[in-house]
């Protein structure tokens, strides 16, 4: 009989324990740079992210892989890209595939980017577009639904189909329908956004919210973000603003119909985050009208630098047009990265660096509105589900191999502590590559000469050391090479020997003939 009691009571405390583990709530946004939130220093309007951050944690060295595809790989499998087996995710195991049998349900809504579809890789659901971008409006052919193609309507809701409402639509239809509740299982739901990511469209009230606010241009705004961030503690006065890139014009230089163009097509890039944050306020109240927000883990992250590149088709039409092709470049790309370096595929600190906000009532005990110092990366988020969701890394998912977990475990700078971190971290896409170790960085963009770093006094990149630390760039070069052809397993082209002089870099072109068409 006691023997039985105890058993009872030990299932209880079993119970007990299973019952507390987090719900997780995953975000990713699409091309939005470091400095693109309110509280990372933006002038957009992003009050629900702003209070998430403000009531739990920020990072301020917080990685991505500055592409789009390669960072949904790492958010995924905790490994490199290339490790993952890149877009196939051949030698990766994913979040949901090692949360679902730990009794997590799994859902996602949005752009995945990859091979396959969620569902194959241990989502139970899932609506998005399988597409690595498409038009706000009318969507493409690659959208489906728990596996099935799914037409795109004029209307979803009661509104004109925009996706980003179509997303959080979906994500919050998947917490209806498994009756999400305080007293049910545990779920993941990964809400992966593709704005604001080109093309620039959004509709024309959430656009003219913010007519005017550019037309002082992209050197004042740089000026103005970066003296935020540093009156905010989220970059150390020592941290000096990186110049105007050469390929970027002062704004004075160029002509009064340029500035207008240009001050247009960044209101639509505003009025896509801010729409987004609109979206995440959506998610939150569910959130609390279920009574699970307390436990849940909300992240918020985003998988590159600000774009630099000039793809702008319709320059004519207007933005609310679904015929409307904008981008915005190099010149405001420099913006949402500030106060760093270098763009989206890029592996200097503007390429590479995501704000990260992590809010869990339950579950973080570091004081309210920290700013944590301590670098870490995508990869990470693996470990962390892991550890939070006591769940088991697998060997083997049905015939794949799964290469050794790359990820540490967040759990303790969520907790207030010190981790021990990564000795190393890699960065790699195409010719552009970079290792960081400790406070060391070594850098090349598009297979130029190495330029090393140290972020402990430059995290802008400003005083390149090669010259005067050349063994150091021999011994970290070294090692990147050693990564990425045992560890990561890259192709050729990836392991060229990086040339003797920095690559001249530029990225801005003439769109005005599109006006006369």
């Amino acid at each position: 009989m006691k023997t039985r009691i105890l058993f009872l009571l030990f299932l209880g405390v079993l119970a007990t324990v299973h019952a507390k583990r987090p719900n997780i709530v995953l975000i990713m946004a699409d091309d939005l740079g470091f400095s693109d939130l309110g509280c990372y220093g933006s002038e957009i309007e992003t009050p629900n992210l702003d209070r998430l951050a403000k009531d739990g944690l920020r990072f301020s060295q917080f990685y991505n892989t500055a592409k789009c595809h390669s960072s949904r790989v790492c958010l995924l499998t905790g490994l490199y890209c290339n490790q993952a087996g890149s877009n196939s995710l051949s030698r990766g195991a994913t979040i949901a595939e090692v949360l679902r049998p730990a009794g997590y349900s799994t859902w996602m809504a949005g752009k995945w980017h990859l091979s396959n579809q969620p569902t194959d890789f241990g989502f139970q659901r899932y609506w998005g577009h399988l597409s690595g971008a498409c038009n706000f409006f009318t969507g493409d052919n690659t959208f489906r639904l728990d596996g099935r193609k799914w037409d795109i309507p004029k209307t979803l809701n009661g509104k004109p189909f925009y996706t980003t409402h179509a997303i959080t639509d979906f994500a919050l239809d998947f917490l209806k329908d498994g009756k999400i509740d305080s007293n049910s299982d545990p779920f993941l739901l990964y809400v992966a956004y593709n704005a604001p990511h080109y093309p620039l469209q959004a509709p024309e009230d959430a656009v003219k919210k913010y007519k005017g606010r550019y037309d002082a241009g992209w050197d004042q705004l740089r000026q103005t973000r970066y003296a935020k961030q540093v009156t905010t503690g989220l970059i150390p006065k020592k941290f000096k603003l990186s110049p105007r890139a050469p390929h970027v014009p002062a704004w004075d230089e160029i002509n009064d119909s340029e500035k207008a163009w240009e001050a247009r097509r960044m209101e639509v890039f505003a009025a896509m985050i801010d729409l987004v944050d609109q979206n995440v306020g959506r998610l939150i109240d569910d959130l609390k009208r279920r009574k699970v927000f307390e436990n849940t883990l909300f992240l918020f992250c985003a998988d590159n630098g600000g774009c630099p590149f000039e793809r702008t088709r319709g320059r004519n039409l207007e933005p609310w047009d679904p015929k409307s092709y904008w981008t915005y470049d190099a010149s405001w790309g420099q913006v949402s990265n500030t106060p760093f370096r270098l763009y989206k595929q890029n592996q200097h600190e503007g390429g590479i660096s995501s704000p990260l906000i992590a809010h869990w009532p339950n579950g973080i005990k570091a004081k309210a509105g920290t700013i944590t110092r301590q670098p870490a990366h995508l990869i990470d988020f693996m470990a962390t589900f892991l550890e939070i969701g006591q769940a088991r890394y697998p060997k083997t998912v049905g015939k794949r191999k799964i290469d050794p977990l790359q990820g540490k475990s967040l759990l303790p700078i969520l907790e207030g502590k010190e981790r021990k971190g990564h000795e190393t971290l890699y960065f790699q896409f195409g010719t552009d590559r970079a290792l960081r170790k400790e406070n060391w960085k070594l850098v090349s963009a598009k297979g130029g000469k190495w330029e090393l770093y140290d972020l402990d006094k430059d995290r802008t990149e400003l005083n390149d050391l090669s010259d005067k630390y050349p063994e150091r760039v021999n011994e970290m070069s070294k090692e990147w090479f050693d990564i990425a052809k045992n560890k990561d397993r890259v192709g050729k082209k990836a392991l060229s020997p990086a040339r003797g002089q920095i690559k001249d870099l530029s990225f801005r072109k003439d769109t005005s003939s599109q006006l006369e068409e």
